[in-house]
């Protein structure tokens, strides 16, 4: 793999982007099949709770977006977003 999944940053602390952009790096290097039945492992691993991150950030953002108001005058009011 090209970055020891060990020195990466943990999931928890990734946003959404972030862990976007990894996961795919992950699937492309799964599918160019260099990598050791180990590393293999451990990216499938980390891509499932990236996955699992990815869907949780996006349900917040649906949440979010469930919560928005407008108000008869045309203006919109929404509580301020956290984290995301």
């Amino acid at each position: 793999m090209n970055t020891p999944l060990q020195s990466l940053t943990p999931v928890a602390e990734l946003k959404f982007e972030h862990a976007m952009q990894e996961l795919e790096s992950l699937v492309h290097q799964l599918e160019e099949g260099q990598m050791t039945l180990e590393d293999m492992i451990a990216a499938c691993e980390r891509g499932t709770a990236l996955k699992k991150h990815c869907d949780t950030k996006l349900q917040q953002v649906q949440a979010r977006i469930d919560q928005i108001i407008v108000t008869p005058e045309g203006t919109i009011s929404a509580q301020p977003m956290e984290n995301v």
